[in-house]
């Protein structure tokens, strides 16, 4: 290095570098370099954020009564839905089961609910499919193994053909150990083998319980498996109900948002632990809130429109990446009937909703897909008249529409390539007849006609197994009689009433014909 002449000092006065002079000049320097490092984080996590657009789906109780026509959407409401919940089949069986009642074949025919899932997509809109629940053994409970647990969510996912499920992990699973690694270890297996097979892994969501303060020990701790496991996880969807608290009462939108607030630390501060680096906002897209609309089961905790308002409000203003609500069913104002509002009801919110809809509040701004990828690729059909469709008796499961036929309520048949069911007698009356009114017509629209489907069988008694009607003879409630090959059971006392009358008032009729499925027990006991 060369020396200071004294030359130099005179062409440079002032200009020897004091200490005082280098450290604000390293300081500087440190500061722009913090200041650009930090701008690009910044800019890092909005872009990240903005990869994913928030999404809103109801949850809807699949087995409940009365069903919920998920799939019949209108213009202006939320299109995606929840569907709950696959459990094992029975304590300790590792079968998936709609909660315990139905089989996924036993949905398909009971339900009907792949062709329900069918006309929600031609719609489109989306299902997720959430596991467990706090009701009955949660999958992982169930099977020993994580190969066999592996097993049953791939038969649930390629079935249904999903993109996105959700884990509702709470109750016994929340706390077993062991359940919670191989949950873990059975969801990562799953998306190695799709991402082995070049395709898009599937995306996970928890949902876990919550308080005031965030989420309860065993629930971090379920996320942390996640993390363990090397599984992806899309985000955390905590339930934000039941907090118990007094606050909870009188300003239940504030704890909410206090919930989430916390929950969104603690999701940062997990990624973090595993040298995993999330952004703020980031991190807000991996939250979501699923209330209790309406009455909770707490008796002094009410969500109410405003609250759900508030809470629109501020998942709009943090970036909050799900919204839900348990439940679809529960979205509308109870019956004047149902006197008891706190008690809780799994088919009215117990609260005055007048004309609005839990859904529509939560879900204004939400307008993304749970699946952006497949949203953003789905090309819709190409038009086509409708006197150019035409029904095939070989792949239709029903029989089709005939114009001259008459149709008992529930009957089903194929029309346009499409299943209808009659909601009342009818004849003549073309089931996609555009010109009469929902509420009007005869026909409610099921879902189109699934590939590879073919012809139901139809089941009948033998035209002697009860005893010929006779008009002069006396019947009473439960009685049984065939008349043209048909079936029927008195619903009271009757004489002289032909039981084929039912068609022309199904509701007075003293009559009333055997279901398929009573057919069928009959059948099965011969």
């Amino acid at each position: 290095m060369s020396e200071v002449t004294p030359e130099m000092s005179k062409r440079f006065p002032g200009r020897r570098l004091s200490i005082f002079r280098l450290t604000v000049l390293v300081a500087i320097v440190a500061a722009l370099v913090v200041g650009g490092l930090t701008g690009f984080r910044w800019w890092q996590d909005e872009r990240e954020a903005e990869r994913s657009t928030p999404w809103f789906a109801s949850y809807v109780d699949v087995t409940a009564t009365p069903a919920h026509p998920f799939e019949s959407v209108a213009d202006d409401e939320p299109r995606h839905a929840v569907l709950s919940f696959v459990v094992a089949a029975g304590e300790g069986a590792c079968e998936a089961s709609w909660g315990t009642h139905y089989s996924l074949d036993e949905a398909r025919q009971g339900l009907d609910l792949e062709r329900r899932i069918a006309r929600l997509r031609q719609a489109g809109g989306d299902v997720i499919v959430s596991f467990g629940g706090l009701l009955n053994d949660e999958l992982a409970l169930a099977c020993d193994s994580v190969d066999a647990l592996a097993d049953e969510y791939r038969r649930v996912i390629d079935r249904y053909e999903l993109a996105t499920i959700d884990l509702d992990i709470e109750g016994a699973a929340l706390a077993d150990e062991r359940s919670r690694t191989r949950r873990a270890e059975a969801i990562a297996q799953i998306q190695q083998e799709q991402r082995d097979a070049g395709e898009s892994p599937v995306s996970v969501w928890l949902t876990l319980p919550v308080g005031s303060s965030g989420m309860p020990p065993d629930a971090v701790a379920t996320v942390q498996s996640f993390l363990d496991a090397g599984a992806n996880i899309a985000g955390v969807n905590v339930m934000t109900m039941n907090f118990t608290g007094a606050e909870a009462a009188t300003g239940l939108a504030e704890v909410i948002e206090g919930s989430l607030r916390a929950t969104h630390r603690q999701l940062v501060a997990l990624y973090t632990d595993h040298g995993l680096s999330v952004g703020d906002r980031t991190a807000w897209r991996m939250v979501g809130a699923t209330p209790m609309i309406g009455q909770n089961d707490v008796v002094a905790e009410t969500f109410t429109l405003d609250d759900a308002r508030a809470l629109n409000a501020f998942a709009a203003d943090v970036g909050l990446g799900r919204m839900s609500m348990w439940s679809a069913n529960r979205d509308r104002t109870c019956a004047a009937a149902y006197v008891d509002l706190h008690v809780v009801s799994d088919s009215c919110s117990g609260v005055d909703q007048g004309d609005l809809r839990f859904a529509t509040v939560l879900a204004a701004g939400f307008r993304g897909s749970p699946d952006h990828a497949a949203a953003d690729a789905a090309t819709p059909p190409p038009p086509v008249r409708p006197g150019e469709i035409t029904d095939d008796p070989a792949t239709s499961p029903y029989p089709i529409w005939d114009e001259e036929a008459t149709y008992p309520a529930e009957t089903r048949v194929v029309w346009r390539r499409n299943v209808y069911a009659a909601k009342w007698w009818t004849s003549g009356d073309q089931p996609d007849d555009p010109t009469v009114a929902a509420t009007d017509h005869p026909w409610r629209l099921i879902g189109p006609v699934l590939p590879g489907e073919t012809p139901v069988p139809q089941l009948s008694l033998p035209a002697d197994f009860y005893p010929a009607w006779t008009r002069g003879d006396v019947y009473v409630a439960g009685d049984r009689v065939m008349l043209d090959g048909i079936a029927y059971e008195a619903r009271w006392w009757t004489q002289g009433d032909n039981p084929a009358a039912v068609q022309l008032d199904p509701g007075g009729a003293p009559w009333v014909p055997l279901t398929q499925d009573e057919i069928a027990e009959l059948l099965s006991e011969e």
